[in-house]
C-alpha cells in the first residue's frame, strides 16, 4: 500500500513538519512561561493582601475584645455609676 493512502496518523512525518511542529511547541512554551510568571505573581500578591488583611482584622479584634474586658474590669473595680446599656 503506497504511504500516500495510508491515514494521517501513519504517515511518517517529514522533517519539516517535525521541526515546525518543535518550533510551535517551543514559541507556545515562551509565551506561556510569561503568563505562568504573572500568574504565579498575582497569586503570591493576593496570598499576602489576603494574609495582611486576616492579621489586620484579627489584630482589630482582639484590641475589641481587649478594650471591652479594661471597661468592664474598671466597672468592676471603680463602680459604675450608670447601668450598662448592653
Amino acid at each position: 500500500m503506497p504511504s500516500s493512502h495510508l491515514p494521517l496518523s501513519a504517515q511518517p512525518l517529514r522533517a519539516t513538519t517535525l521541526a515546525a511542529r518543535w518550533f510551535g511547541l517551543m514559541l507556545c512554551s515562551l509565551a506561556l512561561s510569561g503568563c505562568a510568571v504573572i500568574a504565579v505573581a498575582d497569586l503570591a500578591a493576593s496570598a499576602v493582601v489576603g494574609a495582611a488583611g486576616l492579621a489586620v482584622d484579627a489584630a482589630v479584634g482582639t484590641v475589641k475584645i481587649g478594650g471591652k474586658v479594661i471597661g468592664k474590669t474598671a466597672d468592676v473595680v471603680l463602680g459604675s455609676d450608670a447601668a450598662p446599656a448592653d
